[in-house]
């Protein structure tokens, strides 16, 4: 890759998306301000063309006079460069590939930067999110949530934090599913950095996105933004746990205010984590304590796909592990003695079997099949 190239060296194409991103790049030029003027010009190109007295029909005298001043073609190289890289994209209002789930919302960013599977953008997609602080259980509860609504062929869509987030992604990709990451940084980099690794397994696997410009940092105020995405790219969104105060919490309220489907996982009474889900509860959100429950609210169905293909031999395997227990309680320790399976292995088909309701877990370990 060349360090520095002019203009000309870009195809047509490149520098016409470029110009996206120089018009969002003036102050004051938001996500619906950009959508009024592509209303009134029809594309970033005819909106540089226009004349200030054309602009102020649409915009105030500030931004229609930083308009008129033209497009800083230096300012645009490092995007430029980064946008020529494989896999790396700027999917815009103008493209087929635009998420139409967006466009449902009341301010659906002008663009998105994203790099990875684009045609994930317009599947149908559920919000996994939770604690950056999550217990053990409530990760465990992300992960295995993720994996089993996988197979019935959902994306799951998230935010790539610590936590709740992480562990969504990740049991996405165990079910060799698809996940998204929609992210309140530039796509350059990886915050936090701790998940470097998951976020390139996502690249690998599903799709990064932003609306944030290259080398934007993280900052409070990108998050809440961010969110909007997350819940408007979903059918509906999980919250597994959250605090009252919580970032989920606004992905949550963004849902419902989108017409979305917002869905709780209840918690103990004691556990700050529980009280945000416990409140969405209350307001109206679907208490959640298995799979089922949003199989059913969703009206999903097994996909015919490779995903499912595997999912169905993982789900026979499941059914092995309940014809061991038998009707007795019984530990983790005997089910992998009578298994010769892994604990790893028997403990993540003993969760999904709790989320379709066919085991119970006791006090002291043990696990009993519900008849």
């Amino acid at each position: 890759m060349q360090e520095n190239r002019s203009e000309g060296a870009y195809s047509e194409e490149l520098v016409e998306k470029s110009l996206w991103i120089a018009l969002s790049s003036i102050h004051g030029i938001g996500s619906q301000t950009f959508c009024q003027l592509l209303k009134t010009f029809g594309n970033p190109s005819n909106i540089f063309d226009a004349s200030y007295s054309q602009l102020k029909e649409t915009v105030s005298d500030a931004i229609a006079t930083e308009i008129t001043k033209g497009v800083n073609h230096d300012a645009l190289s490092d995007s430029l460069r980064w946008l020529s890289q494989s896999n790396n994209h700027l999917v815009t209002l103008a493209d087929t590939q635009y998420p139409q789930a967006l466009l449902e919302i009341t301010d659906p960013p002008a663009f998105l930067y994203a790099k990875g599977n684009l045609a994930l953008l317009n599947q149908p997609s559920i919000a996994i999110v939770g604690s950056r602080n999550a217990s053990v259980q409530g990760e465990k509860n992300a992960e295995a949530f993720a994996q089993g609504l996988s197979e019935y062929g959902l994306c799951i869509v998230s935010g790539l934090a610590l936590g709740i987030d992480g562990a969504a992604h990740r049991g996405a990709l165990k079910a060799k599913g698809s996940t998204i990451a929609v992210v309140g940084t530039g796509l350059d980099i990886v915050y936090p950095a701790k998940h470097r690794d998951l976020a390139h397994q996502i690249v690998e696997h599903g799709l990064i996105v932003s609306e944030f410009a290259l080398s934007t940092p993280s900052k409070p105020q990108n998050f809440p933004k961010r969110n909007r995405i997350i819940s408007g790219l979903s059918l509906g969104c999980l919250v597994v746990e959250a605090n009252l105060q919580s970032g989920s919490q606004i992905t949550a309220r963004l849902s419902a205010e989108q017409g979305r489907e917002v869905f709780a996982i209840p918690g103990s009474i004691n556990s700050p984590m529980s009280k945000g889900c416990h409140q969405l509860i209350k307001q109206g959100a679907k208490l959640v304590d298995s799979l089922q429950d949003i199989v059913e609210e969703l009206d999903l169905s097994k996909q015919d796909s490779n995903i499912s293909e595997i999912s169905s031999d993982e789900i026979k395997t499941n059914h092995a592990i309940l014809t061991l227990m038998g009707y007795e309680p019984i530990t983790l320790e005997n089910l992998v003695n009578l298994s010769g399976l892994t604990v790893s292995e028997v403990s993540s088909m003993l969760m999904l079997l709790e989320l379709e309701g066919s085991v119970a877990s006791l006090a002291g370990g043990k696990y009993q099949k519900i008849v």
